[in-house]
């Protein structure tokens, strides 16, 4: 039987939830973000996205892939030797994003741990939350169904509780009384 967690740690629980629910919009939006830059930049389009510069206030620097590219090359496993070259100037808001969810990814693990810990789930599921960020979508649709299991799993502990201390409290017990006739 799984350890449970404590009434105690309930309230720890529902803001370590809240937590994990801000960080998972936030990780699943820059992880599409992400995933539209590297579209931009490694397909045949090359380009990043730029802001500030000889381009104005933003816009699209074209990438010089290097002789060595092919098509595939940037996808294929041990084809490292394709260089990008970025020919914009300003400020690399592609690079930014790379890099933004990155140290972001590290707070989402955090947030994911917190709840994981809390409510005393298997391994398995951490890895299921850690996904999250990684997969693209993933993370919106584990912190739907996370919170809606969290909330359920909460409320029943507490009714269960609430109805447990009813049945033992000394006020529902009946007394014996004397008819006063």
């Amino acid at each position: 039987m799984p350890r449970a967690p404590k009434l105690a740690s309930f309230p720890a629980i529902r803001g370590a939830l809240k937590f994990y629910q801000i960080c998972s919009i936030i990780t699943g939006t820059m992880l599409l973000l992400l995933l539209a830059e590297m579209i931009l930049k490694y397909t045949p389009i090359h380009v990043e996205l730029f802001a500030g510069g000889s381009g104005g206030l933003l816009w699209f620097a074209p990438v010089i892939a290097g002789p060595d590219c092919q098509w595939w090359s940037l996808f294929a496993p041990m084809t490292n030797a394709c260089e990008m070259t970025s020919v914009g100037d300003g400020f690399n808001i592609s690079l930014f994003i790379l890099v933004a969810h990155g140290w972001f990814y590290v707070v989402y693990l955090f947030s994911c741990f917190r709840v994981w810990s809390l409510m005393r789930w298997p391994f398995g599921r951490f890895i299921m939350l850690a996904l999250g960020g990684i997969v693209p979508f993933l993370s919106f649709f584990m912190e739907a169904r996370v919170a809606r299991e969290v909330r359920a799993y909460l409320r029943r502990r507490e009714d269960e509780e609430l109805h447990t201390r009813a049945d033992h409290s000394s006020l529902t017990q009946t007394i014996p009384t004397e008819n006063l006739r």
